[in-house]
């Protein structure tokens, strides 16, 4: 983590704002060259010093905050961008089960008949202005692999620009608004929110971890402040309003089973004492309820609300598979920690970048720091806009926290900048799981049709394969099939594109899911998914000691068994292209 500059005269050198600065003047040359000299001198004086001298910082600075920052949100773009690019051909692609080339005719037309709207507005996307007709997928993938080479640049280096930052929050901005059901959550608009405010986080230009005259924005410190005040405020209010065994102290005794994508940890803590799931729930209510106005306390208070929030997080990333939410949610809390607070993730020898945020604290607490150049002042008024900007759009926000209808996860403006958020206002009682089956039977009502079983990359399905771990990794579409299990496929038209699509043993298909068991033979002549209630083994019981992680009681048919012939007019009235066998 080593700054990419070693002396103040880089530092001293560099400008945010060089295309809005005027030409110096021979004085203002003089009064830099000056500076830079008194600069040089007195870390030369310093690098005289014993090496082993610890470093110490001043509070009230946040150089090391923001590259920390910095490093774990390029961490969250790559993850979000690097499952764009695994999936989304097969999700969003011109043979995905949602086809994004569809979507967007359909919001071109419902423009044509409302001109005082724009597809732009609408859509805000990239997509617009290159040929998706013809070329969606491949524009798919450079969206994917530019958001990720940005983004892998930005964790490797700690250091960005606004250009940079800008470009992610745009390419992601581009995917979100074309992935229909696939992008629906929360976690989307706060990516999204939390790359807006990463913008104003860093330089015009600059790429360095220290930029000289570009030092951290409160109004961004306090903007990701209002961020996590928000998130987790809106969470325990969505609780609180919500399902009732939130408020009887018993909605863990049924989490950790009949959350989306279970992992390993969650069958262990699923089976912990109900006392200890009434004593999480109510940490629960305190982190999300209580702990959250500390953020606007003193800097004590505000180390512990960061604190507790990230701890919170890492217990809830050990105990279930929730995408990168949990990740995420930790970015707006490392804003609680100042230089002072975070001086221990970084060495201190001289010449480093604790070394030199040392310096440059010397600097101002001396008044040897540079004057305000030209660049400095434009974007101090760009901070107060930033500012009033987040304090307008905020509003309707807070009103909804105040609301008794409170909306979860809810945007007000079509770029989500400020949003509101929650999560598990009601908890399910019971787990039920949509299992895929095919057969080669001439007729799928005979009784003694052979019918195999389809496996998914991480929802439940075979009763003794362990739960994955894989978070921040995401399946998306093992996530709707756990939505899709308590609704009926008719409010689900892609869970009957992907059958369709298994009917020819499509590629695509196929890796989106862990196994076909007619991979690399002839397709199935019909398809069923069946609905099944799954429960946990007990620890130490016969089944668990046969390696059964699960037990499972079939209710009834989900999905009627169907064949390619039988789904033709369906494909036809969706506008999809009609799935063939691949040669």
């Amino acid at each position: 983590m080593a700054a990419s500059t070693s002396d103040g005269t880089a530092c001293s050198d560099s400008n945010v704002y060089e295309g809005l600065r005027h030409r110096k003047t021979h004085q203002e040359a003089a009064d830099e060259t000056r500076y830079t000299e008194e600069n040089t001198k007195n870390m030369s004086e310093s690098s005289k010093t014993n090496k082993s001298t610890p470093v110490h910082l001043e509070t009230g600075t946040y150089w090391l905050t923001r590259i920390v920052f910095l490093r774990s949100l390029g961490l969250i773009y790559f993850v979000a961008f690097l499952v764009a690019l695994h999936q989304n051909k097969q999700l969003l692609g011109t043979d995905g089960l949602l086809p994004a080339n569809l979507y967007l005719q359909r919001v071109q037309q419902h423009v044509a008949a409302d001109p005082a709207q724009s597809t732009w507005s609408l859509v805000p996307s990239l997509l617009w202005w290159v040929d998706w007709e013809r070329d969606l997928d491949l524009w798919l993938d450079r969206l994917a692999y530019v958001g990720a080479a940005l983004s892998f640049i930005v964790m490797v280096t700690g250091c960005a620009n606004m250009v940079i930052m800008a470009a992610l929050w745009i390419l992601y901005h581009s995917i979100v608004n074309i992935g229909q059901k696939w992008y629906s959550f929360g976690w989307e608009s706060q990516l999204l929110e939390t790359g807006f405010l990463a913008i104003f986080f860093c330089p015009l230009l600059t790429l360095r971890p220290l930029p000289r005259t570009t030092p951290p924005p409160l109004v961004v410190i306090w903007g990701y402040r209002w961020l996590i005040f928000r998130i987790m405020l809106g969470a325990g209010l969505i609780k609180i309003r919500g399902d009732q065994c939130w408020r009887d102290l018993t909605c863990m005794n049924y989490h950790y089973q009949t959350q989306p994508v279970p992992n390993p940890v969650s069958y262990y803590l699923h089976q912990t004492p109900e006392n200890m799931h009434k004593f999480e729930t109510l940490s629960n209510h305190f982190v999300e309820l209580v702990a959250p106005w500390f953020i606007f306390l003193t800097r004590p208070f505000r180390f512990t609300c960061g604190s507790l929030q990230i701890l919170f997080q890492v217990i809830l990333i050990i105990s279930g598979n929730l995408s990168f939410l949990n990740w995420l949610t930790i970015l707006p809390s490392i804003c609680s920690f100042d230089d002072a607070h975070l001086a221990f993730l970084f060495p201190g020898w001289r010449g480093g970048t604790k070394w030199q945020v040392a310096q440059i604290q010397q600097e101002e607490k001396s008044g040897r720091a540079p004057p305000p150049s030209w660049g400095q002042l434009v974007r101090r008024v760009v901070h107060v806009s930033l500012a009033g900007l987040i304090v307008y759009l905020s509003l309707p926000v807070v009103q909804n926290l105040l609301s008794p209808r409170q909306a979860m996860n809810t945007s007000f403006d079509p770029l989500r900048l400020v949003n509101t958020y929650g999560a598990f206002g009601s908890v399910t009682k019971e787990r039920t799981e949509v299992i895929f089956q095919g057969t080669y039977a001439m007729n799928p009502t005979d009784p003694g049709a052979v019918w195999e079983e389809y496996e998914f990359k991480c929802k439940p399905g075979n009763v003794t394969r362990r739960p994955c771990l894989i978070s921040p990794y995401h399946y998306r579409l093992d996530w709707l099939m756990w939505f899709a299990a308590f609704q009926n496929y008719s409010y689900n038209n892609w869970l009957v594109h992907l059958a369709a699509k298994l009917l020819v043993n499509d590629p695509g298909a196929e890796s989106l899911i862990a196994h076909n068991p007619f991979h690399g033979k002839q397709p199935p002549r019909f398809i069923r998914a069946e609905h099944y209630k799954y429960s946990y083994t007990k620890i130490g019981s016969a089944a668990a000691k046969e390696g059964k992680w699960w037990k499972r009681r079939r209710i009834g048919e989900y999905l009627p068994a169907v064949s390619l012939g039988s789904l033709n007019q369906y494909i036809k009235q969706h506008g999809w292209n009609m799935p063939a066998i691949k040669q």
